[in-house]
């Protein structure tokens, strides 16, 4: 449990930018900035980018503010342009966003809210947020235990490219009776023929509070 733990509170590195999005013509600018740790100068190229709706750009303000990269620690600050990105789709958003309100950066955790999060981005194939939904399937929080729907989203995780994902799936396997196990196989292959969409929102098959 320990492990799980620790596992569930890492903070995952994702690289600044979300693949295959459109950037103006600023934002490169920002990005040779930040990766050459002038912040301030990525500070100016994304903060007008960011206030006009560029989801990127949210997200990159996002995550200096989270780690005090350029401007003081402001976690307020953070979940504000984090949740602007992650309403508009952005995966890594929505996968910080959810790390944020697990450990109560910014607040008291909230692990409801926390999964909400993690389930948007692993309905779009994000392995990091399927791996760490399994976790939360596991432990009951947010969620109603279950060790279907953990197995499940592990099993995801895992055939996403998740090494950890693997381990969790296969611990979680050795709590749960063949019946069990046989459909948390089926959920997973249903899942990927739904391209992850609706999976998991059924009431459990099986649970129980610690």
């Amino acid at each position: 449990m320990k492990n799980l733990t620790a596992t569930l509170c890492l903070t995952i590195a994702v690289l600044l930018g979300s693949a295959g999005m459109s950037w103006s013509a600023d934002f490169p600018k920002g990005l040779t900035a930040y990766q050459s740790w002038d912040y301030a100068t990525a500070l100016r190229e994304w903060t007008p980018l960011a206030e006009q709706g560029d989801a990127d750009a949210q997200y990159n303000l996002g995550f200096m503010y989270r780690n005090g990269e350029g401007v003081p620690q402001d976690y307020e600050t953070a979940l504000k342009w984090y949740r602007l990105a992650a309403e508009q789709g952005n995966t890594d958003a929505q996968f910080n966003l959810g790390l944020m309100y697990y450990l109560g950066q910014g607040g008291l955790p909230d692990y409801k809210t926390a999964a909400k999060w993690y389930r948007l981005a692993a309905e779009q194939g994000y392995a990091n947020a399927q791996l760490f939904l399994s976790g939360m399937y596991l432990q009951g929080r947010g969620v109603l235990r279950d060790y279907v729907y953990a197995h499940m989203w592990g099993n995801l995780a895992s055939s996403n490219g998740s090494e950890q994902a693997g381990q969790l799936r296969d611990r979680i396997a050795n709590k749960m009776t063949p019946s069990q196990l046989e459909k948390a196989q089926k959920l997973a292959r249903e899942c990927v023929k739904k391209k992850y969409k609706g999976c998991g929102r059924n009431k459990p098959s099986w649970w129980k509070f610690w």
